[in-house]
């Protein structure tokens, strides 16, 4: 008997999901106040995954068998980190460089 193929986006659902309860329960128990933005995007994020399957709307913003874009993955993780007490510092951009001239 042939097993059927894991259904990929269901996965990817329910990772983020669990991720998603995972910093919100870190949070409280750590007694780490998250911020009004921060709670608020935990909420629409697991709304949106409930209902549509995946939080994002673009295709280009994420990676086709995944449930958050990847910017929201980034917030999700910074919040995480805030949730344990570790010292994660937001995203930064830096600058491109100049290419050196030659000649």
């Amino acid at each position: 008997m042939k097993r059927k193929a894991p259904d990929l986006k269901a996965q990817a659902k329910r990772a983020a999901l669990n991720a998603l309860k995972r910093a919100r329960r870190t949070a409280d128990k750590a007694g780490v106040e998250l911020s009004d933005w921060e709670g608020e995007f935990l909420g629409s994020v697991e709304d949106r995954l409930k209902t549509y399957g995946r939080a994002f709307g673009d295709p280009e913003k994420g990676a086709v068998g995944q449930a958050l874009s990847a910017l929201q993955t980034v917030k999700l993780k910074e919040i995480t980190a805030k949730a344990k007490g570790e010292d994660r510092k937001p995203m930064q951009r830096k600058p491109f460089r100049r290419k050196a001239k030659e000649g």
